[in-house]
């Protein structure tokens, strides 16, 4: 494991989001790579299909671009 800002920086992109991630960055043998390991705990159950069909809505809309 090595250091990273990417949670902190999550929470100035997303402020609702802000101090609550925590993260943790580790090598990986390629020059141009991004890593994300994210867990979550829901307030209501949801299946991995909706929190899929959720996350690709909001990328290609508000999010786009981020």
């Amino acid at each position: 494991p090595s250091s990273t800002g990417a949670a902190k920086a999550v929470g100035k992109v997303l402020p609702a989001l802000n101090g609550k991630l925590t993260g943790m960055a580790f090598r990986v043998p390629i020059v141009d790579v991004s890593v994300v390991d994210l867990t979550v705990r829901l307030e209501k159950a949801a299946s991995y299909d909706e929190i899929k069909a959720a996350i690709k809505e909001e990328s290609e809309g508000k999010l786009k671009g981020i």
